[in-house]
């Protein structure tokens, strides 16, 4: 029996830029969208936030170049909508129906974001992409990711990255690295897992929203997660 039935998936900016420092990678854009209709076509909902890094951080771009924060982060809101009418595309073309819903107005382009017509579009079968975050600074795509998986009622949030899992510091820095199968939302904000924002980890303790953390690289990895095999780590409970 399929636990999740619908779900939210955060991808990062800089998982789209592939093995490149900037950009999207075509055939990353491509693997990304096979993977997301692969869990479409398990029979779930889907929603999706992706980040921008692969383009601005808004952060790092005010702190470096003495930008504005609150433009530079707006800037960073803008690279997430060009990722998202990316994704919309990619999934597309393997034929399944895409909504772009974005928390700043670019009519043109995309949707304002509705929970209630973000809804019904993942209702009728319809992928809903959410971009520019928030659509306030200061505020991660971490962050965000929590805030529509709240509001469209998502069972899990799936958070797809470059590491298999949550450890208990970098395993890519130190070989006696330690991965949790399972952690409480407690442990992983007083241990400040470095996965997502403590801001995010708040949000999903407070309103028991369940978090997988897994390996995007891995073929598959979303699917397994969502039919109930243990894969990455799963933040959850005390």
């Amino acid at each position: 029996m399929q636990p999740y039935k619908r779900v939210l998936l955060k991808i990062s900016g800089e998982m789209l830029a592939g093995s490149g420092p900037m950009g999207i990678d075509p055939s990353t854009l491509n693997y990304i969208a096979e993977e997301i209709v692969a869990v479409h076509q398990q029979g779930a909902q889907v929603a999706v936030v992706v980040g921008g890094g692969n383009f601005i951080r808004g952060e790092m771009l005010s702190t470096q170049a003495g930008i504005d924060r609150t433009t530079a982060d707006q800037m960073g809101m803008m690279g997430t909508v060009i990722n998202s009418l990316a994704l919309q595309s990619a999934v597309e073309r393997q034929g399944v129906p895409v909504r772009v819903q974005s928390a700043i107005q670019v009519n043109q382009v995309a949707e304002s974001f509705i929970k209630r017509r973000a809804v019904r579009h993942l209702e009728k079968g319809r992928v809903v992409v959410f971009a520019a975050g928030t659509g306030n600074p200061y505020f991660s795509t971490d962050t965000a990711a929590v805030l529509r998986a709240l509001e469209v009622s998502a069972d899990v949030l799936i958070k797809a990255t470059k590491v298999d899992g949550i450890y208990d510091k970098d395993p890519r820095k130190f070989d006696d690295a330690v991965k949790f199968s399972t952690v409480g939302y407690t442990e992983a904000i007083t241990k400040r897992l470095a996965v997502m924002d403590q801001t995010a980890f708040t949000m999903c303790r407070e309103h028991q929203l369940p978090i997988i953390v897994l390996d995007l690289n891995v073929k598959n990895a979303m699917v397994q997660a969502l039919t109930g095999n243990s894969i990455g780590t799963l933040v959850a409970g005390e």
